[in-house]
């Protein structure tokens, strides 16, 4: 009853929605052959080090989120992980390069971080105990993440000037760590080397021919240490910024054929928390697509330099220094964060990690109460319905309408992410196939003369028997409370997203509409759209 409810009253809110300035847009899919891949387990999210003295603009918003104090057996963290079967989890962050493993041959006192001047981010070194590491691989077990371990990349070497550091890593003490998880059977997927040290650096760099000799380095540590191993594990870095193309072309040089599995960079593209502009810039597609040029350029150099390679975005918050507390945890900023998600695909991006999962203004999660903000379920859903063919797109209209197609996730079909970006004009979608195959009945899709009577005739079913039709399609309609796009509850289909009265994650129904109607996409609003006898090629 309550899904009933909640569309029918979506059905009385179309006068007004309808009386906004309308476009009609033809969008043709290319499902004849795939412009790029992505990994199958695409959406990642990170866990990082940050304790709770980590602050900025006068909040201190990062709490016990860290790896060192998370409560890992908290039930919504458990199942907000479960509920991706499995999600990718990196953990890592600015604070990596000054950890130390409390094992083997360390001479120090296994202690976390804290406050100290003149430390690098203005923290001490700390160290990751064993047995927090071993409850971290509890959960890792519990959940069946894919665990994507970050090492740190300073260890041993020396700065000879400000920011500039020098000399080989001393690789003994992560080799100590590296021993101790296989001993013990964690299956780690992967390691990456080092954070934010590649280029200019953040506060620390270091040379490319000296990071690519490491690499060589650790490369040779796991193929001795994983040599009898059925799987392993791929090596991954530098997780920095793509500032200087002719660093990373230098590292995959230096490094060579088969060493470098992943090419790993950052994407803070909103500029700081505190920036007023944020709101504005989420919503420009001009400003959004600006940085479609850095995707294409870590592809290019790949490309160019290390076609053994591939890339990843190890770290993605969007607003940098923890997020921006009025945007990062509302609806609005899943327009940021699934634009990016397409847009990566698009380059052949094969992994796209959320800083954070929790922690931060940026969390997936909340940092107090572990409730999923609105980016958790745009992830959620990305990850169910989005597979790893990725299908060009051709699109007339207006710029503030996305468009990005992918083969379905794991069954037949195609699934299509739509964001109408603009305040104001609503959408009125055709979806055609460039091989001028049937959608439905013969002729592909047609507008319908009425759109209020073709929605209300052809939509039949809100819930699970939403794929048990074929010439039915599903929608996700995602839409924030109360027509507040800086609200921390998204709605889909019209009935807001919030745990169940179990406190699990909640069922993430469609809305079953025939295959022959336009698609209508609101004002800021998001759809997933999936076609299930859509005839691609390239997705059988």
């Amino acid at each position: 009853m309550g899904l009933k409810l909640a569309f029918l009253l979506f059905l009385c809110s179309l006068p007004v929605i309808l009386s906004q300035e309308n476009n009609d847009v033809t969008i043709i899919v290319k499902g004849s052959v795939t412009e790029a891949e992505t990994d199958d387990n695409f959406v990642c999210a990170t866990l990082d080090w940050w304790p709770p003295e980590k602050c900025n603009y006068k909040q201190c918003p990062w709490g016990k989120s860290s790896i060192f104090n998370l409560d890992l057996n908290h039930p919504y963290l458990v199942r907000a992980i479960e509920a991706f079967r499995p999600l990718r989890i990196r953990v890592g962050g600015s604070l990596q390069d000054q950890i130390k493993y409390g094992i083997g041959s360390l001479k120090f006192s296994c202690d976390p971080f804290t406050k100290m001047s003149g430390g690098l981010f203005g923290f001490s070194k700390g160290c990751l105990s064993i047995a927090r590491w071993d409850a971290l691989n509890l959960l890792f077990q519990k959940t069946g993440a894919i665990v994507t371990f970050g090492l740190n990349a300073l260890y041993g070497r020396h700065q000879v000037q400000k920011g500039f550091w020098q000399g080989a890593w001393n690789s003994s003490n992560a080799r100590d760590f590296m021993e101790y998880t296989i001993s013990k059977g964690y299956p780690v997927d992967s390691w990456e080397f080092g954070n934010e040290l590649s280029g200019r650096g953040v506060l620390a760099r270091v040379d490319a021919e000296q990071y690519g000799k490491d690499l060589i380095s650790l490369k040779a540590i796991l193929d001795e240490l994983y040599g009898k191993s059925r799987s392993k594990p791929l090596l991954v870095a530098p997780g920095g910024f793509f500032d200087n193309q002719q660093w990373y072309a230098k590292l995959l040089e230096v490094s060579g054929p088969s060493v470098l599995n992943a090419m790993s960079h950052h994407v803070y593209n909103l500029g700081p928390g505190n920036d007023p502009r944020i709101v504005s810039k989420i919503t420009d597609p001009k400003y959004l697509s600006w940085f479609a040029d850095t995707f294409r350029n870590v592809q290019l150099t790949i490309q160019r330099h290390g076609p053994w390679s591939s890339a990843w975005v190890g770290e993605a918050g969007g607003a940098y220094n923890s997020g921006s507390h009025l945007v990062s945890n509302t609806f609005l900023n899943s327009f940021w964060y699934l634009d990016q998600l397409g847009m990566a695909s698009k380059y052949n991006t094969k992994v796209y990690c959320r800083q954070t999962l929790i922690g931060g203004n940026y969390g997936l999660l909340d940092t107090q109460t572990f409730i999923p903000n609105p980016d958790y379920y745009s992830a959620l859903l990305w990850h169910r319905l989005m597979g790893k063919g990725v299908l060009s797109v051709d699109i007339s209209g207006s710029p503030f309408l996305r468009a990005y197609a992918h083969c379905r996730k794991q069954k037949s079909g195609v699934t299509m992410l739509l964001i109408n970006l603009s305040k104001s004009a609503a959408f009125t979608v055709t979806v055609r196939n460039d091989l001028n195959v049937d959608l439905a009945e013969g002729n592909g899709i047609q507008k319908d003369s009425s759109f209020i009577h073709g929605l209300k005739k052809t939509v039949s079913w809100i819930g699970k028997e939403a794929s048990l039709d074929s010439h039915k399609r599903e929608e996700y309609h995602l839409t924030a409370k109360d027509g507040n796009h800086l609200s921390r509850t998204m709605l889909l289909n019209g009935i807001p997203l919030q745990l169940n009265k179990n406190r699990e994650i909640p069922a993430l129904n469609p809305l079953l509409v025939s295959v022959s109607s336009p698609i209508f996409i609101a004002p800021l609003s998001i759809a997933f759209v999936v076609f299930p006898n859509f005839e691609a090629r390239a997705c059988a």
